[in-house]
């Protein structure tokens, strides 16, 4: 190798070659070596605490004719290790304040601020020698290396030996992945064909800050150990004989423990078991075992042990593909028929999940969610939802202007109750819709297309073939008042079977049909602004809409699959459809007239406020009874929203009876921050719920609800919260919990309870999850440790 200064190095015939130090000269010396002719001569040593660097400079002191190495290189393996994959071919570089080499003695030294770096790994050291008779390296004061990855490595000695493929190094120091930390008295790399071990004689490891008040401290959690060794190609560390300590007191002893290097984000092995009881299960343990098959997949499987049933086995496995991903999760138990569960038998579930690109503009998917019953996912404490539903589709998109779908869905009722022969099951599912370009007016024009076919074992089946075409052009007036003219157009065509039968009900069993409606609307609305000087800005906007069309009636003998469920508000008072979807056209002329008013502060707050209703032209009872529109005269609807600061905000909806103003619909929330105030830094919330029920949804109860939560950030580490909400129509609480989490930069603790006080039976089984009670202790970079009760 040929060394490289910027002064001119001294003659050969000295016994010792030493180029200018610091002091005798502005500048150091810069040695620099081409890695594709020495990169075989760097050993391999990676892992915990990223030595390998220390290899690299030895290459660059190498004389030429060193032997080679058949380890990986020592920057390859920390690039394998640590993330990205070093640049074999990057040249090495270092910087000393002197370099003597000693041919008697076939010493090689460096001493003063010795530097090296190769790619973005920087080592640096007071003193480096390397003897190439004996092939023993040192490098000596205040060893320090810095990985790209962020870990940073401090040494008081580095010993490589046995052709500069073992180390020994003394009082390690480690700054490790996720804030991790590591001492140990000394460490040992050895090197073997299947891999490289480290041992650690004597280590402590823990992911705590040390208290800036009394660095002496001990940190909150702490591993000691006798002994451990880090697998380089497993990536894990084993502690033999390790004890846990929380503030320096020791709470658990284990001979051995497993966990993966920080610095790999997956690692196989067990992971972190949890602990619980309930009703059902009686006292039970998981110990989940998580399996990083490759770079872009993983599975984990969790065993339940319980003493009450059975064992049971969940498993969870995702992939990603360059061209989408895939998660499926499942589990297979046994109910025993308690007391406490009715049903007996084997149960399982599936939830699963995939999207598929098939070119830049379409993809693919499905969701699959299928259970055998909500009483066996409440047992074994798995998501419940009242409805399952699964589909499969595919998609396109075509910039922002086009969209289609294609898709085919099925739906699982989970309860007793359930019709599964009147649960539907839709195939196709098509929606498509294309935006055209501005028109030389400047208007706006959208066609689109909604069809499906719908089929039960019992009840209504329905094929449906629909399109929609609407414009909407708009203009400023000459005293700033905005004209929107709206123009909609819809024609359906249906064939049904059992139109008698559920949910249509009609007096006909089976009927085919065209029909359709034009919509045609004028809106006027006048914004009127003015300043409030440093108060901000005030709006006053009166909105009038004239919308007018064919008249419809009560369409009783058209399937109704997609507009059942209505709700009137002022959301939708200005649609010129307020049906949810199109089997249901409203029609006639009508007028809809708002009124809305704002202020709206410098510091981003407001006060805003509208009511408004709509007058019918005719009587035209196409809604249902107390659905608000139903009369020519509409109910009145109402909105209100208060939030001057951040601090602060309060919103409200409310819908009145047109002639009694009684209330038909309330529903109101309100959030305080009392930080805002000054106060501690405490979030309320709270808010109440009344909706009076329409007739299509009878028997449908009314409902009167209350609700609040408060959450509270006690410290800069504790916070606590509670929740809870009441039905005032049958005078009882719905659910409650509390909440209280501690977490700081290497430790979470997190206990909830919650309570839900709603019916758990129905006509075979009780549920066992009215009561939850959980903790969990996370130590940050080693585990999770909870316990469950419900």
């Amino acid at each position: 190798m040929r060394l490289r200064s910027r002064s001119r190095s001294p003659s050969r015939k000295h016994r010792s070659a030493t180029l200018p130090s610091r002091g005798a000269a502005p500048r150091k010396a810069l040695f620099r070596m081409a890695c594709a002719a020495c990169a075989d001569k760097v050993p391999a040593w990676a892992g915990l605490t990223r030595g390998a660097a220390l290899a690299g400079l030895l290459v660059a002191l190498q004389a030429p004719g060193a032997e080679a190495q058949t380890a990986p290189t020592a920057l390859e393996s920390i690039g394998r290790a640590g993330g990205a994959p070093a640049n074999r071919n990057a040249p090495v570089t270092f910087t000393a304040d002197s370099v003597d080499y000693d041919e008697n003695s076939s010493v090689v030294s460096a001493t003063g601020n010795v530097e090296a770096w190769q790619n973005e790994r920087i080592l640096r050291a007071d003193r480096f020698t390397y003897n190439r008779e004996t092939g023993i390296a040192t490098a000596e004061g205040n060893v320090q290396l810095l990985d790209p990855s962020g870990q940073v490595l401090f040494a008081d000695r580095a010993e490589l030996s046995a052709g500069m493929r073992d180390v020994v190094v003394e009082g390690v120091r480690a700054l490790l992945a996720q804030n991790g930390k590591l001492a140990a008295n000394g460490a040992r790399r050895t090197y073997r064909e299947q891999g490289s071990l480290l041992d650690l004689a004597r280590p402590v490891y823990s992911a705590c800050d040390l208290c800036a008040e009394n660095p002496q401290a001990p940190p909150i959690w702490q591993i000691q150990s006798r002994l451990a060794t880090q697998d380089l190609e497993a990536q894990r560390i084993r502690f033999r004989d390790a004890t846990v300590r929380l503030a320096g007191v020791p709470v658990l002893y284990t001979p051995y423990l497993s966990m993966p290097d920080p610095s790999t984000p997956r690692s196989s092995g067990f992971l972190s078991p949890s602990f619980g009881q309930t009703k059902y299960l009686g006292g039970f343990v998981e110990t989940p075992y998580y399996w990083a098959i490759n770079p872009s997949s993983d599975l984990t499987v969790t065993p339940t042990i319980a003493t009450d049933v059975v064992p049971s086995v969940a498993a969870r496995y995702r992939q990603r593909f360059n061209f989408g991903e895939l998660t499926a999760e499942g589990s297979l138990g046994y109910l025993n028929g308690s007391e406490t569960v009715g049903e007996k038998g084997y149960g399982g579930h599936i939830f699963s999940r995939g999207t598929f690109n098939i070119d830049e503009n379409w993809r693919t998917g499905f969701n699959l969610n299928r259970a055998t019953s909500e009483t066996y996912l409440r047992a074994f404490r798995f998501p419940v939802t009242r409805v399952l539903s699964s589909n499969v589709f595919a998609e396109g998109f075509w910039g922002a202007n086009s969209f289609a779908r294609v898709d085919a869905r099925a739906y699982q009722g989970l309860r007793d109750v359930d019709d599964v022969a009147q649960i539907p099951y839709v195939l196709p599912n098509i929606y498509a819709d294309h935006v055209f370009a501005r028109d030389a007016l400047g208007g706006v024009a959208t066609l689109d297309t909604a069809n499906f076919a719908i089929y039960r074992d019992e009840g209504t089946r329905t094929r449906r073939l629909a399109t929609r075409l609407s414009y909407e052009l708009g203009r400023i007036g000459p005293i700033g008042e905005v004209w929107t003219f709206r123009a909609q157009g819809d024609v359906l065509g249906y064939s049904a079977d059992n139109l008698n039968q559920s949910p249509n009900f009609a007096s006909v069993d089976s009927r085919e049909a065209v029909t359709g409606n034009a919509r045609f609307a004028l809106d006027w609305r006048l914004p009127l602004v003015r300043s409030a000087g440093s108060y901000g800005r005030q709006l006053i906007e009166p909105r009038v809409q004239l919308v007018t069309g064919p008249a419809t009636g009560r369409q009783t003998l058209t399937p109704n699959e997609d507009s059942i469920d209505f709700e009137f508000t002022d959301a939708n008072l200005f649609a010129l459809n307020r049906f949810t979807g199109r089997d249901r056209l409203e029609g006639g002329s009508r007028v809809d007239a708002a009124f809305r008013a704002a202020w709206y502060f410098p510091n981003g707050g407001q006060v805003e406020g509208m009511v408004g209703q709509s007058y019918r032209a005719t009587e035209e009872q196409v809604f249902e009874i107390r659905s608000g529109l139903r009369e020519r005269v509409s109910d009145v609807v109402a909105r209100a929203r208060v939030s001057p600061t951040p601090w602060l905000d309060l919103t409200a909806r409310t819908r009145l009876d047109n002639s009694s103003f009684d209330r038909r619909l309330v529903d109101t929330s309100a959030r305080v921050g009392l930080a805002g105030l000054g106060g501690p830094d405490v979030t309320l919330t709270g808010g109440y719920l009344y909706s009076v029920p329409i007739a299509a949804l009878t028997p449908a109860r009314y409902r009167r609800e209350v609700y609040g939560s408060a959450q509270a950030k006690v410290t800069a580490h504790w916070s606590a919260g509670g929740f809870g909400r009441y039905d005032l129509e049958i005078e009882r609480p719905v659910s409650a919990g509390v909440n209280l989490t501690y977490e700081d930069e290497c430790l979470i603790f997190d206990t909830r309870f919650y309570r839900s006080y709603a019916e758990q039976t129905n006509t075979s089984a009780t549920y066992p999850s009215a009561t939850t009670l959980l903790f969990r202790v996370g130590f940050k970079t080693l585990g999770d440790f909870g316990f469950r009760a419900l």
